[in-house]
């Protein structure tokens, strides 16, 4: 199963910019959209392939928001990590399918200045917890824009960056530490160690993504015991369309059916 995670930055303006061509190139089993700004019936965009769609709105009009095109059929869905204060912005859908949960995240910014910062601290302790409720039950794949640039390798500079701006903080990035003690595995960095310059989001300014100044903000984190079924775990900065790229993973699973 290949399934790519793309914050598309507003799904109507990247659909006016070839999404849907895009997608197709990408051959995805399962394509996991955030940051989607709109509800579904305001997209007009059909992909043959992933007929099973899925969405979750923020209450605020044209924010946040997640969603999820799949070739297979969920086995159940569901909206949010079940904690009003979280749940009004559309930032997760989980997925179930025979083998694992997936788990599409858009988690919050902590914004200019940091306004964000502690009720973010709250957010990574929640979803963490929401995380490993499920996986009590069975694996997890959480995939998405975690919002947040884990260790000085993730991201262009990080000494001018570190707990100045939102996505480099200590207390950001030791939430993204607490999903990995947690026992959860970064797919990317798993099977890419020690490779730098590998980004998933650039500024629009100062033609940052074509000097490749960028953070790699945007992940796939799988339960351990998917560690063996990992193929693949990737990046394609060459799909156009939004300020982020889509990155993706390719794993041995069951069919439902």
């Amino acid at each position: 199963m290949r399934i790519i995670s793309w914050n598309v930055n507003g799904m109507r303006a990247s659909v006016k910019k070839g999404m849907e061509e895009s997608v197709k190139l990408a051959k995805a089993d399962i394509l996991c959209c955030q940051e989607v700004k709109a509800r579904q019936e305001e997209v007009s965009m059909k992909i043959p392939d992933l007929p099973h769609v899925y969405w979750s709105c923020a209450s605020r009009p044209g924010y946040a928001g997640t969603a999820v095109f799949s070739s297979e059929e969920s086995i159940e869905t569901s909206c949010g990590v079940g904690i009003s204060e979280h749940d009004s912005e559309g930032r997760v859908i989980t997925l179930s399918f025979k083998d694992f949960y997936l788990v599409n995240v858009y988690v919050p910014n902590s914004g200019r200045g940091l306004p964000r910062l502690n009720y973010r601290e709250q957010w990574d302790k929640d979803f963490l917890s929401y995380l490993k409720k499920l996986e009590k039950k069975k694996p997890v794949v959480a995939c998405g824009d975690f919002n947040v640039a884990h260790k000085a390798i993730d991201l262009k500079n990080p000494k001018s960056n570190w707990n100045k701006t939102a996505g480099y903080t200590e207390i950001e990035c030791r939430g993204f530490d607490n999903l990995l003690a947690a026992g959860f595995i970064d797919a990317f960095r798993l099977l890419h160690p020690d490779e730098p310059g590998h980004y998933t989001w650039w500024s629009y300014r100062f033609n940052a993504r074509e000097r490749n100044i960028g953070w790699r903000i945007d992940y796939f984190l799988i339960s351990s015991s998917l560690k063996s079924k990992l193929k693949d775990a990737f990046i394609l900065p060459e799909m156009q369309g939004s300020d982020h790229c889509p990155v993706g993973i390719r794993i041995e699973v069951s069919k439902t059916k």
